[in-house]
C-alpha cells in the first residue's frame, strides 16, 4: 500500500485518477461555471445557458460531460430535462476553491485601490507591500 507521510496515508493509483478525471471536468471555466450554477440550484438548460452565457448547444455538450462522470445528473419534469449536482462533495470543494479565489481577487482588488491612492505603495524590504502579501497569501511571485 502506500506510504504514510505527516500522518496520512496515500491514496491509491485508482483514488488519484479518479480524482484527476473529476479536475480534468472541473478545469473548464464553462464546466466549472454550470457546476458552481448548479449548486445554487437546479436549472434547465436554457436557464444554464441564459446564467453562464453559452450557446445552447455547447451547454447541453458540457452536461452530458458532467453526467457521464457521475457529477450532475437530471429528471424529466413535462417536456424539459432539470439539471441538479449529484455529488455534494464535489458542490463543497467547488465553494471552497471558487470562494478563496474570490476572497483573493477582492483583497487584491483593494489593494490596488490603495496602491492608487498612495496609502500601500508603501515598501517591504524594497518590495511593495502588495507584492509582500501576494507573496505570504501564496498569490503569484
Amino acid at each position: 500500500m502506500a506510504a504514510e507521510a505527516g500522518g496520512f496515508e496515500d491514496p491509491s493509483a485508482e483514488v488519484l485518477a479518479e480524482a484527476a478525471a473529476t479536475f480534468g471536468l472541473l478545469a473548464s471555466p464553462a464546466r466549472l461555471h454550470i457546476v458552481w450554477a448548479l449548486a445554487q440550484g437546479e436549472s434547465d438548460v436554457t436557464g444554464l445557458a441564459e446564467r453562464v452565457g453559452g450557446a445552447l448547444p455547447a451547454v447541453s455538450q458540457h452536461l452530458t460531460k458532467l453526467k457521464l462522470a457521475g457529477l450532475v445528473r437530471s429528471r424529466r419534469e413535462g417536456r424539459r430535462q432539470v439539471y441538479f449536482v449529484d455529488d455534494p462533495d464535489v458542490v463543497t470543494v467547488v465553494r471552497l476553491v471558487v470562494g478563496q479565489l474570490t476572497d483573493r481577487a477582492a483583497l487584491a482588488d483593494r489593494s490596488g485601490a490603495a496602491d492608487r491612492t498612495g496609502a500601500a505603495g508603501r515598501t517591504v524590504g524594497g518590495r511593495s507591500a502588495r507584492g509582500a502579501l501576494r507573496r505570504i497569501r501564496g498569490v503569484g511571485a
